[in-house]
């Protein structure tokens, strides 16, 4: 592609967020659209630590009117097509390529995209293989090859979590975690069962919340892992949680790394730190093209996910915020795909594009109540004790 390419649509991105959007704007009669990825379908996923799954759980029950959490489309079921419960990153992956093929999206992979820019009406991308004229873009690049690696003085003379291709390939016997959410309790379970012991600096005490935002608590799979160590007196001795300690510097010496908290203390590892903080919010190269609140996160529009200072740029995919909810898993962002494609089809002028999404309005990816994701709670406290708190320093 070393001319100019033009399409009504570009989505910038061929994991779950960016095929999901088009399967929601081909369902909507968005034929002339692009799907664009530098890598390839699935490539974070497929780049995921060996034996890394998904954490929500897959179930086929489509037929029933409950569409299986990590599908993104109203037809599809991973847990059907991969037979099991908590896809792995290369399944996942396998997922996604079996329906993009499937429904033959437009999906050119190998097209690296290096800048975007709003000419009138239009947009005029440029890659690494000539220009893209768009009337709307939707971001969806994704978060997973964007470790945060700066956060702080020393950090990136730590090792981020994504970029452990196999727990069983790091040497050494005792390590530390630097973050204690999901990403980090993950890896510290994994270091776990495989003999090492773990001690873990979490900024907070995610394992002791009750928060109504799953994105802000554990998981029920990290609960079970978690509890299972616990009862072990041989495991549970090697795993040492710090709660409300936020490490604030990394110092590399001859033998081993110093790191300093908040508190001025200093803890010292034989093996390179782990840090397990997170990314960056994926918005990259269109970054500029967004608004962004007092705390810093980007500013979507209500209606559709649209960027408030670029109309005509929508974004989808984990660091999508509303009223402080996090929409960061894909049950939770695949909740607004058609409202995406409903938005851009009604632009393009096409016809019926409420009667042609109801599937998507019935099977909830076009949820429009964000009212309800910022204060939901569950009617019947739980009453079952997190796991065993005296533990944790």
């Amino acid at each position: 592609m070393s001319h100019t390419l033009y399409t009504r649509v570009l989505i910038v991105g061929a994991g779950p967020a960016g095929l999901g959007v088009s399967l929601a704007l081909q369902r909507a009669g968005v034929i002339d659209q692009l799907v664009v990825d530098s890598r390839d379908i699935g490539a974070s996923f497929q780049n995921w630590t060996r034996g890394m799954s998904l954490l929500t759980p897959s179930f086929h029950s489509n037929a029933f009117g409950l569409t299986d959490l990590n599908a993104i489309d109203p037809e599809s079921s991973p847990a059907d097509f991969l037979r099991t419960q908590h896809p792995t990153g290369s399944g996942y992956a396998d997922y996604l390529k079996a329906v993009a093929a499937h429904h033959k999206l437009p999906v050119r992979i190998g097209i690296q995209v290096q800048s975007i820019e709003k000419i009138e009406s239009d947009f005029v991308v440029k890659t690494d293989q000539g220009e893209i004229v768009a009337e709307f873009v939707v971001w969806a690049a994704g978060q997973f090859f964007h470790p945060r690696e700066k956060d702080f003085p020393g950090a990136d003379l730590a090792l981020h979590h994504s970029r452990i291709r196999d727990w069983n390939e790091l040497e050494g016997e005792a390590f530390a975690i630097i973050g204690g959410y999901e990403s980090g309790i993950d890896s510290a379970l994994n270091l776990i069962e495989r003999g090492k012991s773990v001690c873990l600096f979490s900024r907070g005490e995610p394992w002791n919340s009750d928060d109504p935002d799953p994105s802000r608590a554990l998981s029920p799979r990290s609960f079970d892992r978690l509890r299972a160590v616990l009862e072990s007196p041989e495991k549970s001795s090697r795993l040492k949680l710090i709660k409300n300690t936020n490490i604030c510097s990394i110092e590399a010496q001859e033998n081993h790394w110093i790191m300093r908290d908040n508190h001025d203390t200093c803890s010292i590892s034989q093996t390179r730190p782990i840090l397990a903080n997170g990314f960056e919010s994926g918005l990259g190269l269109v970054a500029s093209h967004f608004e962004y609140n007092d705390d810093g996160l980007p500013i979507f529009s209500e209606e559709a996910d649209e960027s408030t200072l670029t109309p005509g740029l929508f974004y989808s995919g984990p660091a999508l915020v509303h009223r402080d909810s996090l929409f960061c898993f894909i049950y939770k962002f695949r909740a607004r795909f058609g409202v995406i494609a409903g938005e851009i089809a009604q632009g393009l002028g096409l016809p019926h594009v409420d009667e042609k999404l109801l599937p998507y309005l019935k099977a909830g990816f076009m949820n429009s109540d964000l009212v309800c994701c910022a204060n939901c709670q569950c009617a019947i406290e739980s009453t079952v004790s997190v796991p065993n708190p005296s533990k944790f320093s």
